[in-house]
């Protein structure tokens, strides 16, 4: 059994710590006050117990809570005062130095909470670990200096999650929708170098590589680029390459077949179109961005986003290039293919590309084939998209999402134009929507004003947010701000037009919708009876955006927060407060935003058709998924729920296994069970192997796919979700 330690090092656990600071505490109080040996050692074996019972690893924060309890529960009040005492001055001598254990740990790869906070992230890479110990300061700063006693105790309770703190001390922003579009046709510039239009497709690849990477380096979300933007180079390239065939032709034969050079053009565009395609997700896969990890970047496929007929068929070659390259994989270090993690790839299900008899149907069997095997195109519903995406003239819209789920809403510019690319998201602040239920205890009318309280707290950690970024000059981003990722602002213009009018969103997040409604009704959120009560939780945060953005014409909207290892943390917090409540409060995790349960019996086609009505009602972003076994010998089952997305959710993903064990070459699921200290650990079901370093696992967590493990929350999230086909 292990404990997470303050600096967030995890060690195994010792009860002769206990024992030892309960009897420093003994011997302060009267000889008649205390407790004798055999007393102190039984104390220490219930706080163990207790520990077990967690089946995870205690802070070190909760065994000191237990160590209370069970010394008031023995009588000993006088005793429980000194071990207070005790805990308070050593919290008085940690506050005079808040950031060098954690960095000691860092440095050492010993720190579990932060190896295991992002996914996508190699804790023991020297770039990572830089990122991460200037990501303590920051957050040191933040918590010190930069916002409310309030916010900063909520977010330690649990209460609300105050996102990418480490990054909160710097003017830095969320998720963008990159303006690819104007950067290659207008030139950009990377690193005080100006880059012309390029003049193939190629070098527009090449190029988009290189802007994904800058991008990545300034802000701390994540990035959505679309392949129509490299459409028109296509042509560009194809007319470059007949004319130098024509000019072969006519230098050996003296003349040229119209035909042949048609024949010859299309081949060797089609091999500059793969390499291409290859550049950009080789490039993305091998790129470090200043932040440790490569750019985690969406790549959009929307045939119909394209301006004209030979643009779309064009679009459909790099949208085909680009599905079988991703169904290949990449090869790991041994030589194996298997799942990348990034680039993330959406692909849009329209008229076109849906039904058999569709001209682009080709596609979308090509696409379900690639999900079957890499859990990657996740799938957006064109007409889904354009009954829930109205703008103010009345008028639908599809386009893609930032990073993995971070949802724009609908924007016309000064010229009545729809916009989406080229704006972004200020950032984020999750509400733990079960902590709002148990504060209640169970009463709705304390429910609905405990709810306010918080909904106000997280209004006022949004616009700390907001005001953070107010003031900041282009300069501070100049890729971003000024050469047309986002913007084109002069030098030492502030970005402050850019925060108001719906250009950019701020987003109120939210998770544990099922644990809260469970716990309120005594039933899951998918009940006729609770399903009222779970809208109408939704429909409440709604109209508190709605009412702030109409003060503060900010677009603050709601978003189903893509959470991590905060699920882990707000069930710890929930736990420490509330104590184990069965159902509610018994496992390491809570539910992300309106999902499912993940152990709720339910079938693919009734869980999408219930979150649909979830999905409308979180504009700020939202995904549901479906949990399916290996489904490469059955493409057909893929495309009847690909087909069933398209009807009726705006936003969806299928999550298969994707696993290789490199100690012994099992080509399967690897898969988690528990070991003799009670610990989730990854094993290789063929040859026992548990050595995460000898094995490749991807799974899809929250949006994304994860490929360097979880923390115990998450991990035991993956192990009880249920197949839904």
């Amino acid at each position: 059994m292990n404990i997470i330690k303050r600096s967030g090092a995890e060690e195994v656990f010792d009860i002769t710590k206990i024992i030892n600071a309960i009897t420093k505490a003994n011997y302060d109080v009267p000889e008649v006050e205390r407790l004798t040996a055999d007393e102190i050692r039984q104390a220490a074996d219930h706080v163990a117990a207790a520990c077990r019972h967690m089946d995870r690893a205690a802070s070190v924060e909760e065994i000191q809570d237990l160590v209370e309890d069970q010394i008031m529960r023995m009588g000993k009040y006088n005793l429980a005062r000194k071990y207070i005492t005790y805990r308070y001055t050593r919290a008085l001598v940690r506050k005079s130095n808040t950031t060098d254990e954690q960095i000691l740990s860092l440095i050492e790869c010993n720190n579990e909470e932060v190896k295991q906070e992002n996914s996508n992230k190699n804790p023991t890479v020297n770039s990572v670990q830089r990122d991460y110990m200037a990501g303590e300061v920051s957050k040191d700063i933040t918590r010190r200096l930069l916002l409310p006693k309030e916010i900063v105790d909520a977010h330690d309770a649990g209460i609300i999650h105050f996102h990418d703190a480490d990054y909160f001390a710097q003017h830095m922003h969320n998720c963008d929708l990159v303006n690819l579009e104007d950067m290659l046709q207008n030139g950009t510039v990377i690193s005080d170098t100006l880059l012309e239009k390029p003049h193939s497709f190629a070098t527009a690849c090449n190029i988009s590589t290189q802007i994904i990477a800058q991008v990545a380096s300034n802000q701390y979300g994540g990035q959505s680029i679309s392949l129509t933007h490299l459409a028109p180079f296509v042509q560009v390239s194809r007319e470059r390459i007949r004319k130098n065939v024509i000019e072969e032709m006519q230098a050996v034969f003296g003349s040229f077949d119209e035909n042949a050079v048609n024949e010859i053009t299309e081949r060797r565009l089609r091999r500059e179109i793969s390499n291409g395609v290859q550049t950009i997700q080789y490039q993305v896969l091998t790129l470090l961005t200043t932040n440790g990890q490569a750019p985690f970047v969406t790549i959009f496929m929307y045939l119909n986003e394209a301006r004209s007929e030979q643009e779309k068929r064009d679009l459909a070659i790099i949208i085909e290039e680009t599905l079988i390259q991703r169904y290949q994989g990449v090869k790991n270090e041994s030589g194996v293919w298997i799942t990348p993690a990034f680039p993330k790839l959406i692909y849009v299900l329209e008229e076109d590309n849906v039904t058999p008899d569709s001209p682009y149907y080709y596609l979308t069997q090509l696409a379900a084939k690639c999900t079957a095997k890499r859990m990657v195109p996740d799938y957006i519903s064109e007409k889904k998209m354009l009954e829930l995406k109205i703008d103010k003239n009345g008028d639908g819209h599809c386009y893609t999402c930032m990073g993995c789920r971070s949802f724009l809403t609908p924007y016309v510019d000064e010229n009545g134009k729809p916009k989406y690319y080229g704006r972004f998201n200020q950032g984020v602040v999750t509400l733990n929507l079960p902590d709002i239920a148990l504060s209640s205890g169970g009463d709705f009318d304390a429910f609905w004003k405990i709810f306010d309280e918080r909904l106000d707290l997280c209004y006022r950690a949004l616009l700390c947010r907001h005001n953070r970024l107010k003031g900041t000059l282009s300069d501070a981003a100049p890729i971003l701000w000024q050469y047309g990722a986002l913007a084109r602002l002069q030098k030492g213009e502030t970005i402050d037009k850019l925060l108001y009018g719906g250009y950019s969103t701020i987003s109120l997040g939210y998770a544990g919708l099922y644990e809260c409604v469970k716990y309120m009704t005594g039933k899951s959120h998918t009940d006729p009876i609770a399903t009222p009560f779970a809208l109408q939780v939704m429909q409440h945060m709604n109209d508190a955006c709605k009412g702030w953005k109409a003060k503060h014409n900010i677009d603050f909207s709601l978003y189903g927060t893509p959470l991590e290892s905060t699920t882990y943390k707000f069930a710890k917090c929930l736990q420490k407060r509330f104590g184990i409540i069965e159902g509610i409060t018994d496992r390491s995790y809570i539910t992300n935003s309106y999902h499912i349960h993940v152990t709720e019996q339910i079938d693919a086609f009734s869980k999408l058709a219930f979150e649909a009505k979830f999905q409308a009602l979180s504009p700020g972003g939202a995904i549901s998924y479906v949990e399916v076994p290996n489904m490469q010998n059955n493409l057909e089952a893929v495309l009847e729920v690909i087909r069933f997305i398209y009807d009726n959710i705006m936003y969806a993903e299928l999550n298969t296994k994707s696993d290789y064990c490199q100690a012994c070459g099992y080509d399967g699921e690897i898969e988690i069970r528990r070991n003799d200290d009670n610990k989730l650990v990854w094993v290789c079901p063929n040859c026992g192997n548990t050595d995460q370093t000898k094995m490749n696992v991807a799974r899809r967590t929250c949006g994304y796919i994860g490929t360097q493990f979880w923390n115990q929350g998450r991990t035991q999230e993956i192990k009880e979700r249920v197949l839904h086909l």
